[in-house]
């Protein structure tokens, strides 16, 4: 969509107005450097000072902004730059990358000339795809697909190939203009696309396919050449009939390493000639193509004279005979036995002993290129399968059977090399049609990337396609079926079936198909090693972080070496058969998930997802995904679960040990779409007992550096939750935020790594509050997000509640009791948190000690229980402890609880305590009178401190107010006797004697107190209660125990505190537990 811009030129005023004379304003140019710098600037009609104590720094930006109407933003230039700057660097900028182009030339002088127009979309898109999906399939392989499958078959092959590529061209497209595409081109588009795992992954899968294409050109070439160029160059003879394909597999298995070999020192040595050789390699593949589509015109009216024998309706190899179609000559009125004659028989006399089959069938010549208008089309319509060794039969043809025994398998006869089907063809065939990727790879060269990869790319795909097809359609026109399944072209003296067709010469095939593999080979041994550079250099994959460096000028040489490796491993397979589907393979899960990269953009419809290229719909993409899949499995579904389980090994990799990488990937964005999408569906309600699990909020205490004080808490939490449901760790700094940023940042950063080191996995938030307890509250509160809320708050017993100097932890930690009461939240307080086991320690032994005293949704029963699920508690056994009253009957709550635990399938022992009921002690008594006293202590000191600092406050007020008046009578009503004071030395000293007194008999009145009966009765059970617990689980590894709520009077919260001290006395480790209001676990399935 065309948008249109108006440059309009602004122009500062004094008054802010406008209006018409602004209009016709021109800008004051700023002053030269030559000027005075005393005068008047341009629209300030002031002289400006230089001041020797202004930053020379601050001279120059001030300079440099000075008449460019910026002086609002003059602050945030160095994180927001100018429109002009910005649009200048994307103008200049280069997507080419370190190592993937030609390095003849030096890289500061690359930067500092104008870069030359790169290539169009013919040069650089079109001819580089025509010469990859042009190849060796298409002149060793494409003949024999369509005499095995027929050509209804060989067109349905082609057409799902076709298809396949075609769908993922589109998908690429849509991928390659949206936005730039550096150098790295389908690697680079699956990795910022679906993210560094995928990435990673197809990444390496394209890798390996672009290496096994190398090895199966080069296989391409060592083939044509002993077969159809120099068969006496073998090195292997056959030793038996029969042998001749295991001689072949050795000579190709040598010639094909010396060939790599010698590859890769070309590779090495210079890459800069085998991208020059690329366009006569291209030129080879053109010349060949239409020296086929010239040879098939010919055959209209002038068929070439291509003899073809057969014996019966079998066809026989002319390797092993001359040209004599027949079994005896006649000579002279007599008869003279020809070469044949003698493969079949043992003598030339009367008493020679003949083939059975040979005796009771004739020999026919046939011609094997019929030509256009013979009509063998239809003959050619339907495939003919057939098993390994299988004879090469013509139908129609008459023929006597006779018993099996005793035929010759090997020659002269022509036989199947391999069991023959329709899935092993498509396998054998999808090499042909891959390559489509080239154009994408060149991204860097491309004069405009944008436009040429997509037009260019679908262009060559229709080209390619269109020749495929018609090649298809004229081969079953032109030739007869028996040579069409000749593989190796046995039957015409070892000649290359296309050749035969080819006009003026079968050379020109021969040559020209020679050539062409052997670029195809180059090429792959030329990209490969860039490509496993390119994501070394990502740093997705560590142990590939080797194969990043190379040479001096970028070259990969380590990467070479792996590619040479690999591609050997090939080779040594020798069959070009068994390579083809394991390439196939790993280029259909490549644009597999290319396709896959499109649909999950667009069904995403991210804001950044633009692409220019409009001709995509995410159901084509879907489609093509989906026609990938069925091709893995239809070429080979053990090869596809092979390629499948090494693409999920390295993305498991990736994502264990690879680099964090946020590229902005589909992949994150569905992860989101997926969150929000499961945060709906269960935000409608809690979840039911069944599923209910403690998600926990922990609250940890940050010291003077901003680090934990307690990162034992976090092992405990780990421990809990063993990775399962959520964490939320919380923390609250005392402050404003705008000056606290720093330090919550350093604080977060802090928290995050203890998170990782300790392996608790879950989400951090810190508040920064004005003060503690309204910052845990905000916690407490607002937590989590719709459905995936906290349900339990774990925090640390505050150890120095006591301390003089930090009057206010005890509150703070009563009131989060109560805020968590009144959200109904659960709530756990570990006690001596700093003697919990870290998360490398084992118990070996020791038992976790239930003490349940009231019942509060079960909470204490489920904790033992996923404790015991960690490695650190396994081995501890659960005890449960409960207490008993004088009218209970203990042996059968003992009963009761065992067959409870029974049906919540809880192994456990049981123990029911009896507490006799007795008169309250004398320790009792007196503990309970010290805590009022020292209660009572406090809040005497707290009121003097407050009484203090409320008469200074007076009088800084009185000195310094205006309104002397006016603030006096304000304060009146609060405190009447001290604002009309008159303050003179004698009154001071009074108020001091009187303030002195009022103190003194307040501290003279704790003495006279009597301890409240309520405080005395919870001190008797705090007592009680702590000296059973100690008799039965001092040992123990781990103490739960319910914890009892705060006092609903606030005057005793002080006390409160004392009540919990005193009950987990002398015990090492505690977990006092509080339910929050539901029953978390229960007996049903």
């Amino acid at each position: 969509m065309p948008t249109n811009f108006t440059v309009v030129p602004v122009e500062a005023r004094a008054d802010g107005g406008g209006g018409a004379e602004a209009a016709g304003r021109t800008e004051t140019p700023a002053p030269a450097d030559d000027e005075d710098p005393a005068a008047p600037g341009p629209g300030d009609g002031a002289a400006r000072e230089i001041s020797p104590f202004l930053s020379n720094v601050e001279v120059e930006r001030e300079g440099y902004f000075e008449g460019k109407n910026m002086a609002l933003f003059e602050e945030e230039m160095d994180s927001n730059p100018m429109v002009s700057s910005l649009l200048n660097k994307l103008a200049t900028y280069t997507n080419l990358s370190q190592g993937v182009v030609e390095h003849e030339e030096d890289e500061e002088s690359r930067r500092q000339e104008a870069k030359a127009p790169g290539m169009g979309t013919f040069i650089g898109v079109y001819l580089p795809c025509l010469q990859n999906i042009l190849g060796v399939i298409l002149f060793l392989r494409l003949t024999w697909i369509v005499g095995t499958a027929g050509v209804l078959e060989s067109f349905l092959i082609v057409a799902m190939c076709c298809t396949c590529t075609m769908l993922t061209a589109i998908s690429m497209s849509a991928i390659a203009t949206n936005g730039v595409v550096p150098a790295g081109g389908s690697y680079y588009m699956i990795s910022r696309s679906l993210g560094p795992e995928f990435g990673g992954a197809v990444g390496l899968c394209f890798y390996l396919g672009t290496t096994f294409a190398g090895a199966m050109y080069i296989l391409g070439t060592i083939e044509i050449f002993l077969t159809y160029i120099s068969p006496s160059a073998a090195l292997f003879q056959a030793e038996a009939a029969g042998g001749e394909g295991a001689a072949m597999l050795h000579n190709m298995r040598v010639y094909g390493s010396c060939t790599l070999a010698l590859m890769a020192v070309v590779v090495f040595v210079g890459v800069k000639y085998v991208n020059k050789l690329a366009l006569v390699f291209l030129a080879c593949v053109v010349l060949s193509i239409l020296a086929i589509y010239a040879g098939v015109i010919k055959t209209a009216f002038a068929p070439p004279d291509v003899p073809v024998c057969l014996l019966g309706n079998r066809t026989l190899s002319r390797r092993h005979f001359g040209d004599a179609c027949a079994k005896v000559h006649v000579v002279s009125n007599g008869t003279v036995a020809t070469a044949l004659w003698g493969l079949f028989c043992n003598g030339t006399g009367s008493r020679a002993t003949c083939d059975e089959y040979f005796v009771q069938n004739n020999v026919t010549e046939i011609q094997g290129i019929p030509g256009v208008a013979s009509g063998v089309f239809l003959d050619n319509l339907w495939g003919t399968y057939s098993d390994k060794g299988a004879f090469v039969e013509k139908k129609g043809m008459p023929s006597v059977p006779v018993a099996e025994e005793g035929l010759p398998r090997g020659p002269p006869y022509v036989l199947t090399d391999l069991m023959t089907y329709f899935t092993l063809l498509v396998g054998i065939y999808f090499p042909s049609v891959t390559g489509i990727m080239a154009g994408s790879n060149r991204s860097g060269d491309l004069k405009d990337a944008q436009k040429s990869i997509p037009s260019g790319t679908i262009l060559a795909i229709v080209t390619t396609s269109f020749i495929y097809l018609s090649c298809i359609v004229l081969f079953g026109a032109c030739i007869e079926g028996v040579v069409l399944r000749d593989k190796f072209g046995e039957a015409l003296q070892g000649n290359l079936v296309i050749g035969m067709l080819a006009w003026p010469s079968p050379w020109v095939i021969v040559i020209g198909s020679f050539f062409s593999t052997c670029g195809a080979g180059l090429q792959s041994l030329t990209g490969a090693p860039r490509l496993l550079q390119a994501i070394a250099r990502d740093g997705i994959v560590p142990f590939l972080q080797v194969f990043g460096h190379g040479k001096a000028n970028g070259e990969p040489t380590w990467a070479l070496l792996l590619t040479a490796l690999i591609c050997e491993s090939g080779i040594l397979i020798a069959s070009l058969d068994a390579v083809a589907p394991i390439l196939s393979m790993f280029f259909l899960m490549c644009y597999m998930f290319v396709n896959l990269a499109c649909a999950v953009q667009t069904l995403l419809r991210t804001p950044n997802w633009r692409p220019r290229f409009k001709y995509y719909h995410w159901t084509l993409s879907f489609l093509g995904m989906s026609l990938c899949l069925a091709l893995m499995f239809i070429c080979s579904w053990y090869y596809a679960l092979f390629a499948m389980l090494i693409a999920g090994c390295i993305y498991k990799y990736i994502e264990y040990r690879g680099a964090e990488k946020e590229w902005g990937d589909g992949i994150r964005g569905l992860s989101l779409n997926a969150a929000r999408y499961a945060l709906l569906r269960v935000e409608h309600g809690p979840p039911h007992t069944k599923n209910w699990r403690p998600q926990l909020l922990v609250m940890l205490n940050l010291d003077g550096e901003q680090c934990v004080k307690h990162p034992r808490l976090l092992s405990f939490t780990s421990q809990l939750k063993a990775g399962k449901g959520l964490t939320i760790v919380g923390s609250v700094l005392e402050g404003t935020y705008l000056d606290k940023q720093a330090e919550a940042q350093r604080a977060e950063e802090n928290i995050r790594s203890l998170m990782g080191a300790e392996k608790t996995k879950g989400f951090c938030q810190l508040v920064v509050s004005s003060n503690l307890r309204d910052g845990t509250s905000h916690l407490i509160q607002s937590a989590g997000l719709g459905g995936m809320k906290h349900n339990t708050v774990l925090m640390a017993w505050p150890e120095s509640w006591r301390q003089a100097d930090n009057p206010f932890s005890w509150k703070n930690f009563v009131d989060t009791v109560r805020d968590t009461t009144a959200a109904h939240q659960a709530l756990l307080v570990a006690k001596h948190i700093d003697m919990f086991p870290q998360n490398q320690e084992r118990f070996s032994e020791g038992s976790i000690d239930v003490w349940w005293i009231v019942h509060d949704g079960g909470m204490l029963m489920l904790l033992p229980f996923l404790l015991r699920q960690h490695k650190v508690w396994r081995k501890c056994r659960m005890r449960i402890f409960t207490v008993a009253q004088v009218d209970d009957n203990s042996i059968q709550m003992k009963k009761d609880l065992q067959t409870f635990l029974y049906h919540l399938r809880i192994s456990a022992e049981v123990e029911v305590v009896e507490m006799v009921e007795n008169d309250i002690s004398a320790f009792t008594y007196e503990k309970t009178l010290m805590m009022e006293q020292r209660s009572q202590m406090l809040k005497q000191m707290q009121l003097s401190k407050t009484e203090r600092e409320r008469e200074a406050q007076l009088i800084h007020d009185r000195n310094t107010a205006s309104h002397t008046t006016a603030v006096a009578s304000t304060r009146a009503p609060s405190t009447p006797d001290r604002v009309q004071m008159t303050w003179t030395k004698e009154k001071l000293a009074v108020e001091k004697h009187r303030s002195k007194d009022t103190g003194t008999s307040g501290f003279k009145d704790l003495f006279s107190l009597k301890p409240d009966q309520s405080n005395v009765r919870r001190m008797h059970t705090a007592v009680k209660l702590n000296g059973v617990v100690l008799s039965k689980s001092q040992d123990a590894q781990l103490v739960l125990l319910n914890m009892p709520g705060p006092p609903r009077n606030r005057q005793g919260d002080e006390n409160y505190m004392e009540f919990l001290e005193v009950l987990t006395e002398g015990l090492n480790r505690v977990l006092l537990v509080r339910g929050g209001g539901r029953e978390v676990i229960t007996i049903y399935s």
